[in-house]
């Protein structure tokens, strides 16, 4: 039996042959024998050497380490360890990020980059509008979209929110939604919360202006597909999945079914358990390529560092990135940023994210001085003046929301 060696260092890898990982590791061990034992925990080791493990099996299923400098490691697993009917993401996660986070010799282990060769990719759904397709249903080519989330998170009864939906049309945003925390409870029941707001879209495209709003029907794996039936029955335009409280594969069940033509609007909800520590878990781009190949539209990615939430600016743009690049033919995912955004923080976000982004401020328009409409209007203006590279004070001054806007915000 030959000496078992994860380690591969000089050898080229062909990327069609394998899923390329890379990591960052936290450990007393040297860089390269970190690798091998993430390597050897996630494909065909063990902690000893077992007298099954036959020169064959290595060969064709062991992992192999191909780079390992400072504190990062790439790895690369056969495309035969994913093979087979049954499987799909969670096989995937399975393999890439099961073990090797609980390794007693690895203080830290971040998975921070996933490459997936084009046998893999071709397995999957992906987007069925994507970015593209996102920008066709609202007649927007160019500009950043402009939506917001029904605030306050829950307690409004279906009327009361449809009526913010259509308050937040008037003011010219092209997107609404439910927040993460809102699906079917009691005070505002799905199906009714879905027909009011339906009533008020359509009333504001007789008004002349498209509009959008996605409805929250993350649940129970086997129940999503109902869900999604009861939405779009009811005349859903969009609908929301929170894709890592219901999993992946309730995203890809959606995704697959031909019945759902509308956009998938996709929340990160409980990212951060994940993606927050800079020494452990999984980034934010390895969850984004995950949803591209599940079928996601629109992607929570985060605000660079403008917004309320925690971010680490250099990883959110590689989240954008992995949404926009080129995939094997994937459609691209519109990147959605969200979370404590005002009208004043536009100019910002714009310059890093680009135009192709959805900016959605819940507070941030239900907080305005004058109202829903009001605060809409605000944020219109904001990233109107923004595309057109307009200093954003400049505008404010014979555009009254605007300017109420920036002196509350500002």
């Amino acid at each position: 039996m030959m000496s078992i060696d994860y380690l591969a260092l000089d050898e080229k890898l062909d990327p069609e042959e394998y899923v390329i990982c890379e990591y960052t590791v936290k450990s007393d061990l040297d860089i390269e024998t970190a690798g091998k034992r993430i390597a050897e925990e996630e494909s065909t080791g063990t902690w000893t050497h077992p007298t099954t493990l036959s020169d064959d099996i290595f060969k064709n299923y062991g992992a192999k380490v191909t780079e390992a400098e400072g504190n990062r490691v790439r790895i690369g697993y056969p495309v035969i360890d994913f093979s087979g009917e049954i499987g799909g993401i969670p096989q995937i996660l399975s393999i890439i990020a099961g073990n090797l986070f609980g390794l007693d010799t690895l203080e830290g282990v971040r998975l921070v980059k996933l490459e997936l060769p084009k046998t893999i990719v071709d397995g999957y759904p992906g987007p069925q509008l994507g970015l593209k397709g996102l920008r066709k249903v609202l007649d927007r080519p160019e500009k950043p979209l402009v939506g917001t989330i029904v605030k306050p998170k829950i307690g409004l009864p279906p009327k009361e929110f449809a009526d913010y939906v259509y308050e937040s049309g008037k003011g010219g945003l092209t997107n609404s939604k439910d927040d993460e925390t809102l699906v079917d409870q009691d005070f505002c029941p799905l199906e009714d919360r879905v027909n009011e707001v339906s009533e008020r879209l359509d009333l504001l495209e007789e008004e002349g202006h498209i509009m959008i709003h996605a409805h929250n029907i993350s649940t129970n794996g086997h129940e999503i597909l109902e869900a999604a039936d009861l939405a779009l029955d009811n005349g859903a335009r969009q609908l929301m999945v929170d894709v890592l409280t219901v999993g992946f594969s309730g995203l890809q069940a959606l995704a697959e079914d031909e019945s759902i033509d509308v956009p998938i609007h996709v929340h990160r909800a409980m990212h951060a358990a994940i993606t927050k520590n800079p020494d452990h878990g999984i980034s934010m781009p390895v969850i984004g390529t995950l949803v591209r190949l599940a079928g996601g539209d629109a992607l929570h990615t985060g605000t660079y560092g403008v917004g309320k939430m925690h971010a680490e600016i250099t990883e959110e743009i590689e989240s954008k990135e992995v949404l926009t690049e080129k995939m094997h033919g994937l459609k691209k995912i519109m990147p959605v940023s969200s979370g404590g955004l005002h009208p004043g923080l536009v100019p910002d976000l714009i310059e890093m994210s680009g135009t192709d982004v959805q900016i959605q401020a819940g507070g941030g328009v239900s907080g305005h001085p004058d109202g829903v409409k009001a605060g809409a209007k605000a944020l219109v203006q904001a990233v109107d003046a923004a595309f057109e590279g307009i200093d954003i004070t400049e505008y404010a001054e014979d555009h009254e929301e605007l300017k109420k806007a920036l002196e509350k915000w500002m």
